[in-house]
């Protein structure tokens, strides 16, 4: 990371021997120092409050204070700190807590040192840090919800329609909470796991604007980060379809 200040790494997960195997791998890899490791959600906000980390690598089943609730109270305080998820599961009752909570990245304990060092590099440069495992879920989830709403323009209500009409073809009518075409585009490349910067070069728009439409459709659906806004499409069938 040349020259560059370390990402500084807070590590909780309530199994003694995982969390002194996070720290000591933690420890092994370039431009990461870890600042502190919590045996429960309840420490780990107070060690944020403490450390001010850069990012936390989160289990979720802990006594006291689970991973969503810590992942919940972390991002509402401390924004500036961003929560990657490293746990045993990966099913969907644990998967979109966590994201709809504020989590940015999602690894399951599996993944090995450099998986880890790039989801805590992404989710600090402001792009999703999700295993290939996750993505893959996401997908299937996806899927299912379109498969559920049917072909385009043949379900009421509008919300799982705007990827398929398209940003040239629909209103503003047919996307949720007053997206407009371009918005949904951009959100749905968000949802693909594109950069600020990738987005701008799909679009040939400059990443200012790019900027720009991601301040808009979040204000407009009330997400507070990338994590969310993935969510967010998903719930509503908002895909690359519309590209």
């Amino acid at each position: 990371m040349n020259g560059a200040s370390p990402t500084r790494v807070l590590v909780a997960d309530d199994q003694t021997v995982v969390r002194e195997g996070i720290v000591m791998l933690l420890g092994l890899l370039p431009g990461i120092e870890v600042v502190g490791a919590a045996a429960d959600g309840e420490e780990a906000v107070a060690l944020v409050e403490r450390h001010r980390p850069d990012v936390v690598l989160m289990d979720l089943r802990m006594p006291r204070c689970d991973g969503v609730e810590a992942t919940r109270r972390i991002r509402a305080a401390y924004p500036e700190t961003e929560v990657v998820v490293l746990t045993t599961y990966a099913d969907d009752d644990s998967l979109f807590p966590a994201l709809r909570a504020g989590a940015r990245g999602y690894l399951t304990k599996d993944a090995g040192g450099e998986e880890i060092a790039r989801a805590v590099a992404d989710v600090r440069s402001g792009a999703a840090g999700l295993s290939p495992q996750v993505q893959l879920r996401l997908l299937e989830r996806l899927a299912d919800g379109a498969a559920q709403a049917g072909p385009p323009g043949a379900a009421p209500g509008g919300t799982g329609r705007p990827g398929a009409t398209g940003p040239g073809a629909g209103g503003s009518g047919e996307l949720p909470d007053g997206l407009t075409a371009r918005e949904a585009e951009v959100l749905a490349l968000i949802a693909e796991g594109l950069s600020n910067t990738e987005i701008a070069r799909r679009l040939f728009v400059s990443p200012a604007t790019v900027k720009t439409h991601i301040n808009n459709l979040f204000a407009k659906t009330a997400v507070r980060d990338r994590a969310q806004a993935v969510a967010y499409a998903f719930r509503h069938g908002i895909t690359g379809t519309q590209q």
